[in-house]
Order: C-alpha cells, then structure tokens, then sequence
C-alpha cells in the first residue's frame, strides 16, 4: 500500500509533528510505501480559481512549485493522511491551501477511490472544538468519492511533551500500523 503522508503544521518539533512521527513509524513498520510531505516547508502557492488547469489539461497556473510533486504521489496513493494542529478549530492554512490545488486534478483524484485518515490535535480539552475539523474530513471524504480511514482527534496537547506524555502517541502508531 502506497501512503501520503501530508503534514500542515510551520512547528517542526511540535505536538503534530511527533504524531505523524509515530503514526510514520507505525506504517513503515507494516511495510507500507510511505511518503511525506511537510506542507509548511514546501513552496506551495494557493488555488486563485482562475480555471487555468482546467483549459490546460490539469496543468495549473504554478506549475513550478512543489505541488507538482505531491500531485505525482497523490494519483498513485492507495491512502492519504491528513496531519495537522486545530487552529481556529479547523486545519492549518498550509495543508488547506494543499487540498485547494487538488482542483487541478480532481476527477483524476476522483476517480481512484482511496483512504482518507485525518489526525488533529489541539489544546482544547472540549469535544467540540474538534467538529468544524470532523465534519471538512467528513465532507472531503464525501465529495473526493474517498472511503474513510479513520481519525485520531487527540485533545489537550498544547505543548510536545503533553503529546509525549499522552496515550495518542501510541494511537498514533497503532493507526499506522493497522491501516
């Protein structure tokens, strides 16, 4: 099984950051091809919605950023991993401006169903601050004609060591593991 692992987080070494670590781990250990993508890192431009791929063969406006690459991946994944902190109670704008470039290739994307995961993490400690996020995975899944895979909502970790400290390092793994 091919995975797409696509982090959002700017903190290299931060709550998020360690989960996809294990949640890697966990993958790489069942032998699965893994490929990741820290989003912050990268030089990706935002969707304009200005139809260009769309006249040109799914070729988009920015065909020289790092998108290309994620794209390649993307179309052969068999599973595709969602990592990102709770800002605002939704994802980070790194990895939204990552699912906006999807645009360019969506029926392609479409057509292949894959697995969609989603691990989240954020320093609220209530239920529901996590249902803005549940429910973009819920209708991403939907629209992308994706099944889901599962999702690792891990509450109360405003800090690394809290993640370290925490039972969702080692959900992390498990996810990995028995995808």
């Amino acid at each position: 099984m091919k995975v797409v692992v696509l982090t959002g987080s700017p903190h290299t070494n931060g709550t998020t950051s360690l989960l996809a670590d294990e949640f890697c781990s966990g993958t790489m250990e069942s032998s699965h091809e893994l490929i990741r993508f820290d989003t912050a890192k990268l030089k990706l431009n935002p969707c304009i919605g200005c139809d260009h791929c769309r006249k040109n063969e799914g070729k988009c406006v920015y065909e020289y950023d790092d998108m290309i690459e994620i794209i390649l991946h993307l179309l052969t994944a068999d599973a595709v991993v969602l990592v990102t902190p709770l800002y605002y109670f939704g994802m980070t704008s790194q990895l939204k401006r990552v699912i906006d470039r999807f645009y360019s290739v969506n029926d392609l994307l479409r057509e292949n169903s894959k697995k969609l995961f989603l691990i989240a993490a954020g320093a609220d400690k209530d239920e529901w601050a996590m249902d803005g996020i549940k429910a973009h995975y819920k209708s991403l899944c939907k629209y992308m004609n994706w099944q889901e895979g599962g999702m690792l909502l891990a509450y109360g970790l405003g800090t690394r060591q809290d993640a370290e400290n925490s039972e969702y390092k080692l959900m992390a793994r498990k996810l990995g593991k028995e995808m």
